[in-house]
């Protein structure tokens, strides 16, 4: 056995289901613990994705008993580096199978192997890892439905028994050499509030939700004026809990809600194996014939992007979603499909300007799951068929926040109207009350003017 090998966490922030922690020990009697900050993922991060970043690894040094070093600079030359000033001659990851994490790996594991180390890959972020699952005749699933069903039948492990005592952890101190150890830096500053960060927080929120929400899930999830939802996604983004964990809590409950809960995780895998196999559906359409989609452009264009952005569009269930959004660095799942759709669908938008705002503001911002959750709402991405799926704003708050209190909740103008005529305060005795706009489109004009744009589509897979 060596004497020395590293456990680098990345997106795994973590002790507890930990199967790189098994490998680490099997390979060698100690290990150092690392965490590199990485300009390149760091750049594009709103404040509030760093800011909990940076409490998700301070609650990590804390189960570590503050053994973990922290560096900054380019993975490719930094973690080389910590591998030789350790003298470890392996470096244990979970496998990231995104686009600029799987090029960052092979890059690392190459400087890593000129140098006579290894690279070791054990687990992932998901239940199952992107590209595991397959057809029949081994071509990837384009469409979710038989995904969910052969991902089911594909099944997944255990969690892993694991804490902070299943590795001898090293003192960075007593590596000599090597990139200067930073401190993990202190918070940016955010205006929204943020859930709390790290693996104990999560199990909390976790214990919570199955307590309570998870049995009326099904029905509650699309509601946002109740607290229907597990609020779980920020801490899979970061891995303070993984998945398989808690699908392992939810084998022994039969009910709907608990499928349904099960059917959104499979949502999330699914999005991930679409980015494994497309990577360039980050930023482009999925779907390549809506590169013929005409889109909105000049001064009005980028005035009701302005206008959606900042929750003033006329539209309540839309400026509510978008202020939650700017209050608590997170949105509900039905409101980002609302808001999606009025941004694509009304005001002829690009689905990546709003995919990229929610990259900049969302805590729970997943690159997979952002942008093809956008795209399945613009109709571009998997859905066969989906571009005809165009949300009414007015309807949409009626049925899924009947009394408004949703509304009333974010859009302070609107406190004094009572039920869900909040949702059409234009029609109110005297109009709106002051100092909320009219609405910036007529709905049923731009439901018509997408159909018009969406012939361009069509003519362009004949």
């Amino acid at each position: 056995m060596a004497d020395t090998a590293v456990v680098w966490f990345r997106r795994d922030l973590r002790v507890r289901d930990q199967p790189a922690f098994l490998a680490a020990a099997g390979a060698a009697s100690r290990s150092l613990a690392l965490f590199v900050l990485d300009p390149a993922l760091l750049r594009p991060s709103g404040a509030a994705r760093r800011t909990f970043l940076y409490r998700s690894l301070r609650a990590l040094d804390e189960a570590l008993g503050g053994r973990l070093l922290v560096v900054h600079g380019d993975p490719a030359e930094v973690v080389p580096a910590v591998a030789d000033a350790a003298d470890a001659a392996s470096v244990h990851i979970a496998a990231d199978f995104g686009p600029y994490g799987t090029g960052r790996d092979e890059a690392v594991e190459k400087s890593l192997a000129d140098a006579g180390r290894e690279l070791v890959r054990t687990g992932s972020p998901y239940a199952v890892a992107p590209g595991r699952v397959r057809k029949d005749d081994g071509s990837p699933f384009r469409v979710f439905t038989p995904f969910r069903r052969a991902w089911t039948e594909h099944g997944w492990r255990r969690p892993a028994e694991t804490d902070a005592s299943t590795v001898a952890w090293l003192d960075p101190a007593a590596v000599d050499g090597g990139p200067r150890a930073v401190g993990i830096p202190d918070d940016d500053p955010v205006d929204a509030g943020l859930p709390d960060a790290g693996e104990d927080a999560a199990h909390r929120q976790w214990t919570a939700f199955l307590a309570d929400a998870v049995t009326t899930y099904g029905d509650d999830r699309n509601r946002p004026d109740k607290e229907g939802t597990s609020r779980m996604s920020v801490y899979l983004k970061y891995g303070a809990v993984h998945p398989r964990t808690l699908l392992a809590d939810l084998a022994s409950r039969r009910s709907t809600s608990a499928e349904t809960y099960r059917t959104e995780l499979a949502w999330r895998e699914f999005y991930a194996d679409i980015l494994f196999q497309r990577p360039d559906s980050a930023r482009a359409n999925y779907d390549r014939a809506f590169d013929a989609l005409p889109l909105a452009s000049g001064r009005e264009a980028e005035e009701r992007f302005d206008a959606w952005r900042e929750g003033r569009t006329g539209f309540p269930i839309v400026d509510a979603g978008m202020r939650q959004l700017r209050e608590q660095a997170w949105m509900h799942n039905r409101l980002r499909m609302i808001v999606a759709s009025f941004l694509v669908k009304d005001l002829h938008l690009p689905w990546w300007r709003g995919a990229r705002h929610f990259m900049q503001l969302l805590v729970d911002g997943d690159l997979a799951s952002n942008q093809h959750g956008w795209q399945w709402t613009a109709g571009s991405g998997t859905d066969p068929a989906p571009y005809f799926r165009i949300f009414n704003p007015v309807v949409q708050g009626e049925r899924f926040d009947p009394d408004g209190d949703y509304v009333r909740r974010f859009v302070p103008e609107l406190r004094g109207v009572a039920g869900k005529a909040v949702h059409q305060p234009w029609a109110l005795p005297g109009g709106a009350p002051a100092g909320y706009p009219e609405p910036i489109v007529d709905h049923r004009v731009e439901r018509q003017e997408a159909l018009a744009r969406y012939e361009r589509v069509k003519a362009q897979r004949r």
